[in-house]
């Protein structure tokens, strides 16, 4: 049973450790070893916190993002936010916002993924974005923590995260996977919303390889579900695992359930997950039945797909 909240928290609270800026180039065709030029691009604040956060906005949801700044692009990062509406509360890292680029082959409809791993922020960030957090925490209604840590970051950050929220009656959706998640289930979170990948190679790296998970997907669903179980029993979470454009599975009691829809063809898939968890935060902050949580996250990432725009040469 998901855990209730208090009726003076008003917010969502997410929690982004490793902020970027998405630079999303569109070719006819892409080529290697040769100069391709586009005039398709656009340059976007992303991260799987912030994009969270955006869509939470865009539902008419108060939703504030926490995160570390640094560098010389940071008034292009908080100008970007203003742009969209977003309430950002930040500390100060000085470590440079990484850039990350997407490259969309009309051609085959390829969508390349090229990151540049953080820079390790400087010591003692950890304890001013905690001290901020603890600020914050006490108004939220829900905290989402999503994707990696920059460098730097401690393996006790994000545990101690949700020990202040579980203290103080939030709902807690984790989108992590390793020891950020190991490390978080002892304080209970309400729902780890991994993906598969993620969530096979915390819990089952047998079944990892090249990768890629290996494996009938039966068996697979099976093992899950195996594991599933015992983390239940111990932590009594509810899970649910996106698999890019196949079902989802998802379970809040007993039995694992497998959500079925009809995949749209994107455009560019980015962020497509980060969609999901905020629908899907939102339909439960309305009090939704878990399946309809689902349905509604499923809603959220298609409409992402659906809508993404490349804006020739401007933002």
């Amino acid at each position: 049973m998901l855990k209730g909240k208090s009726m003076k928290k008003s917010y969502y609270l997410a929690v982004s450790m490793n902020p970027t800026l998405q630079k999303t180039l569109i070719f006819p065709g892409f080529f290697r070893d040769t100069v391709n030029r586009t005039r398709e691009y656009r340059l976007d604040t992303a991260g799987k916190g912030l994009n969270v956060c955006r869509v939470l906005t865009q539902l008419g949801k108060e939703c504030c993002l926490l995160t570390s700044l640094g560098g010389f692009l940071r008034p292009q990062y908080l100008e970007f936010c203003a742009q969209d509406g977003l309430r950002v509360e930040w500390v100060e890292c000085s470590s440079q916002i990484r850039l990350c680029y997407t490259i969309i082959d009309k051609s085959d409809r390829s969508v390349t993924e090229l990151i540049e791993e953080s820079e390790r922020v400087e010591e003692g960030t950890g304890k001013k974005l905690l001290d901020k957090f603890s600020a914050l925490v006490p108004d939220c209604s829900t905290l989402i923590i999503s994707g990696t840590k920059a460098a730097g970051f401690s393996d006790e950050i994000v545990p101690e995260m949700v020990r202040q929220a579980r203290a103080a009656g939030s709902r807690i959706i984790l989108d992590v996977c390793g020891k950020d998640l190991l490390n978080s289930l002892p304080h209970k979170p309400d729902v780890i919303k991994p993906n598969l990948y993620e969530f096979v190679s915390t819990f089952a790296p047998d079944l990892i390889s090249k990768n890629s998970i290996q494996g009938d997907e039966g068996e697979v669903k099976k093992r899950v579900g195996a594991i599933w179980a015992e983390l239940h029993e111990k932590y009594n979470c509810a899970l649910v695992l996106t698999r890019g454009a196949d079902s989802v599975w998802y379970a809040e009691k007993g039995e694992l359930f497998e959500f079925n829809f009809k995949a749209v063809e994107p455009v560019n898939t980015i962020g497509s997950g980060d969609a999901f968890t905020a629908g899907f935060a939102a339909a439960l902050e309305q009090g939704a039945p878990f399946r309809e949580a689902v349905a509604e996250g499923v809603r959220c990432g298609s409409i992402k797909k659906l809508t993404e725009k490349i804006i020739n040469s401007e933002r």
